[in-house]
């Protein structure tokens, strides 16, 4: 469908995420007063409905409008933002089905950072049940989003999709976990800032877990720490202090090794029992540690190895899902469908009704009868009725026929045609 409900509203989403975007990056994309945004975008020009998503992983626009013009859209977001530099190479867009497949996909968890993970499914509904109590959507947006949530739901009833964590930082997490004894006591490190700490990071907080955050620049660990959580600290400092570390997680790129053999086997002695996650891709931690007496070195292949097996037994749930999405846009397509011909159905009622109603008055007076009276109570009665017998049938099957994605053009034309009726 080239537009969908009507020939006048498109549907637009425009999305930065954590797909393209690095978290410290992403969070220039964020609107501080999420009111004042959607309040701008309406009065922008073309868009008449507007849903905000915005998550410390996502910021997405769901739009409603007449005229598609992304230079627009992306103008208005810098100004909101108040960054004219703010820079778009890495924003995704998608209209009408393409926007609604997305949807589907987001709701599902299968456009997370951690597949099937049940957070999105509420953050959709916040955010559309915002955008409707605020008067921000009218109908159109009401009927994508509220179809899309039921499918999100069902999939997470009829699937396993959302059963265990597969993504590389929360198995580090939960290995972490498993090794040591009170773990939420440990001092733990979290060097990098990108995808992949920020899924260990979002791990370490979900278990309550206090946390230290380093990157090359100190700027960078606290835009991370102010999204995601954690303590900011100076990457000079982080390296200087292993001694009073019990897990250090890696999660960044070098052209060097970051954490040395040296460096580690000059702490040894202070810290028995530390744990050191080489998540980088390079690896950034010296393999030689492992020889190390008391240090427990586990690399990104290891960790892999568990994740690929992990999701070879999702793939069927992943598969299952990705059919019910399939079969979601099909029965929005029919909703839509259904939708465009109801007006031509409310028409015919209204053509028929005036003929109905025009016989009944002349029938009146050429008996004598006035309203008001019983004989025009039973008159009116039963050409209600005749009126409902006549049309009833033709005008459901009409609405069936016109869910045939083959037939919906030829239907209408015909009935149209049968009718004398001109759509508006």
């Amino acid at each position: 469908m080239n537009s969908v409900i009507t020939n006048e509203l498109k549907l637009l989403n425009v999305r930065v995420t954590h797909k393209k975007t690095p978290i410290h990056v992403l969070e220039k994309f964020t609107f501080k007063d999420i009111a004042k945004a959607h309040r701008v975008f309406l009065t922008s020009g073309d868009i008449r409905e507007c849903v905000i998503l915005q998550t410390c992983n996502r910021v997405e626009l769901f739009l409603a409008l007449e005229r598609i013009n992304v230079e627009k859209i992306f103008d208005t977001w810098k100004s909101i933002t108040g960054l004219e530099d703010l820079s778009f190479e890495f924003a995704e867009i998608d209209e009408d089905k393409g926007a609604i497949h997305h949807l589907l996909r987001l709701t599902s968890g299968l456009e997370s950072l951690v597949v099937g993970e049940d957070q999105i499914l509420g953050q959709v509904k916040r955010a559309f049940e915002y955008s409707r109590q605020n008067c921000y959507v009218d109908t159109f947006i009401p009927i994508i989003f509220e179809h899309a949530i039921k499918v999100g739901s069902r999939i997470r009833t009829n699937t396993g999709l959302n059963k265990g964590s597969v993504s590389i930082g929360s198995m580090a997490v939960n290995l972490a976990e498993e090794y040591f004894d009170n773990f939420q006591n440990k001092k733990v490190l979290l060097i990098g800032t990108g995808e992949g700490a920020t899924l260990v990071a979002k791990s370490l907080k979900k278990r309550q877990v206090n946390f230290e955050v380093a990157s090359r620049t100190y700027e960078r660990a606290k835009s991370f720490t102010s999204t995601v959580g954690g303590i900011p600290v100076r990457f000079e400092d982080a390296l200087h202090n292993f001694d009073k570390t019990d897990i250090i997680f890696v999660s960044t790129t070098a052209p060097y090794y970051l954490i040395t053999y040296d460096r580690i086997f000059n702490c040894r002695k202070k810290n028995q029992g530390m744990m050191i996650f080489d998540l980088s891709n390079p690896r950034t931690v010296d393999d030689k540690i492992a020889t190390i007496s008391g240090i427990k070195l586990v690399n990104i292949d290891q960790i892999a190895e568990i994740v690929d097996r992990n999701l070879k037994r999702r793939y069927e749930e992943i598969r299952l899902a990705e059919k019910m999405i399939q079969s979601g846009m099909q029965s929005m397509d029919l909703l839509f469908r259904k939708i465009k011909a109801e007006p031509f159905v409310v028409s015919i009622f209204k053509i028929v009704d005036e003929v109905r109603n025009r016989e009944l008055s002349k029938a009146a007076r050429m008996l004598g009868i006035k309203k008001g009276m019983k004989e025009f109570e039973i008159m009116e009665q039963l050409s209600f009725a005749i009126v409902e017998g006549i049309l009833s049938t033709p005008m459901n099957n009409f609405r069936k026929e016109i869910g045939n994605t083959e037939k919906n053009e030829e239907v209408l034309n015909i009935v149209s045609r049968i009718f004398d009726y001109e759509p508006k």
